[in-house]
């Protein structure tokens, strides 16, 4: 029995509505979240427009399997701290989720809603279920613990796919440690995404959540170095280990001139943006002035738009995202696309790099590149650029910033019994996701590379339930 008084006919006669955002001139100036969240008045309307299909595709679409709409049906009822335990049943970062999630390749691409126009905004609503009911959660008692197992799990990385991975094994009753290499918890939620996606609040609160419900954390600590994962189970006692570093090793083009002054990697732009507030006037770890320099980035996903977007931020007179295939296989969000065109990003599409320049003195002064076409798909199912042949051309630029992807950190590579693949991933059981060395697994980017944080989530959670199949078989 649903909350919606709508007939369903009425239901599907309802428009989807728009995250109200910043105009485009005025946050370009800031690092202020973009969006602004749904009003109640908005999430209503939202919520009335979901059909409560029985077999709740939406739900099978995510990866961490929530309850769709049961949450949303709590909207309806005005029973916000229903519709926030609805979620958290299965996902204890929502507040991140309805920020940065790709909601338009999972949940919402099974919407019965978009065969025929527009899905329900499920990762809005989820978003302002999480907002609404902040305060009132962190206030609340967290129930009753489950009774101690006895048993010890020490999770290496505390970005998404370890957090989700820790909120299943406290709520198993285990014991369970975070070990975080930096001087803050959330990884890539906290170095990867800019303040103005996802405010660095916003993680801090659901990191607490862990906190509260029992789970530990320690920072500073690098695991290969500060502690290798022998140690761990040998003088630390630990019974079970999940590898969730991430993947934070930067790819580079191999082209010539890469070494130039003021070309940057995007890993190292945006921590030093986004951890160490290098934009703030007095920051201790600065970067190049990027004031009224002409910047370009390398790469279409959504650090690439991360890179560039930050770039406008910090004064940039003009920011270029260059990528080799066309629009259509761009797989950043369409929304931080869009984001990025309104606030004057400049695309150059089907282009390739071929030498940076130099400007005599050792610094960057344009980019030789090549006209691309497509031909047939490759292994990753989008169709192969190809050089057209006497198609150069010479862009001229101050900064550079390197957005292709990363590789797994190589301190991890001194555990012998550990297996890695030809692209540097671990590699796992893809059922259990245990490795090669019995009692540790693994999950996340650092075997499946970047990726989303939502799918990243989704592994950590199968993870711990593979750990707490393991820790009951000792």
């Amino acid at each position: 029995m649903t909350n919606n008084p709508l007939p369903l006919k009425d239901r599907m006669q309802i428009q989807r509505h728009t995250m109200p955002a910043q105009a485009p001139q005025k946050r370009v100036s800031n690092f202020n979240e973009v969006n602004q969240g749904f009003s109640s008045e908005l999430a209503r309307e939202e919520a009335q427009r979901c059909l409560q299909c029985k077999d709740a595709p939406c739900s099978q679409g995510c990866p961490v399997h929530v309850h769709i709409p049961d949450f949303i049906d709590q909207i309806l009822a005005g029973n916000m701290l229903g519709a926030a335990d609805a979620i958290l049943q299965d996902n204890l970062l929502p507040a991140v989720c309805g920020r940065v999630c790709p909601q338009e390749k999972f949940c919402e691409s099974r919407c019965v809603l978009g065969k025929k126009g527009n899905p329900v905004a499920i990762g809005s609503l989820e978003r302002f279920t999480a907002d609404s009911t902040a305060a009132d959660r962190a206030a609340r008692p967290q129930g009753e613990k489950p009774a101690p197992t006895g048993k010890k799990v020490a999770l290496i990385g505390s970005g998404p796919s370890s957090l989700a991975c820790a909120g299943d094994l406290i709520r198993f009753g285990h014991e369970v440690t975070v070990y975080e290499a930096l001087h803050a918890f959330g990884g890539v939620l906290i170095y990867g995404i800019p303040e103005f996606r996802l405010p660095k609040s916003i993680v801090a609160y659901e990191v607490d959540v862990l906190r509260r419900l029992g789970v530990k954390f320690e920072k500073n600590v690098v695991i290969g170095k500060t502690l290798t994962i022998n140690e761990l189970f040998d003088e630390q006692g630990y019974d079970a280990v999940f590898i969730g570093a991430g993947a934070g090793l930067p790819n580079f083009l191999g082209i010539p001139g890469e070494e130039l002054i003021g070309i940057y990697s995007s890993n190292e732009l945006l921590t030093r943006v986004n951890l160490m507030k290098a934009y703030q006037d007095q920051s201790v770890t600065p970067i190049f002035n990027f004031k009224d320099k002409v910047v370009a980035v390398f790469g279409a996903g959504n650090t690439a738009l991360d890179s560039a977007r930050t770039s406008l931020r910090l004064g940039a007179k003009e920011v270029h995202i260059i990528y080799r295939r066309s629009e259509e296989e761009m797989p950043a969000r369409h929304e931080e696309v869009e984001h990025a065109k309104e606030e004057g990003v400049k695309f150059t599409f089907l282009a390739a790099p071929l030498e940076f320049l130099d400007n005599g003195e050792g610094w960057l002064k344009g980019v030789r590149l090549q006209r691309m076409e497509l031909g047939e798909p490759d292994a990753s199912g989008r169709r192969r650029p190809l050089p057209i042949e006497g198609s150069e051309f010479t862009l001229d630029l101050d900064l550079t910033v390197i957005a292709i992807g990363n590789g797994s950190n190589p301190l991890l590579r001194d555990t012998p019994e550990l297996q890695f693949t030809r692209r540097g991933t671990l590699e796992v059981n893809p059922e259990s996701l245990q490795t090669d060395k019995a009692g540790v697994f693994a999950g996340g980017d650092i075997v499946t590379g970047g990726a989303t944080v939502i799918s990243a989530m989704g592994a950590g959670r199968q993870a711990a339930q593979s750990i707490n199949d393991y820790l009951s078989q000792l």
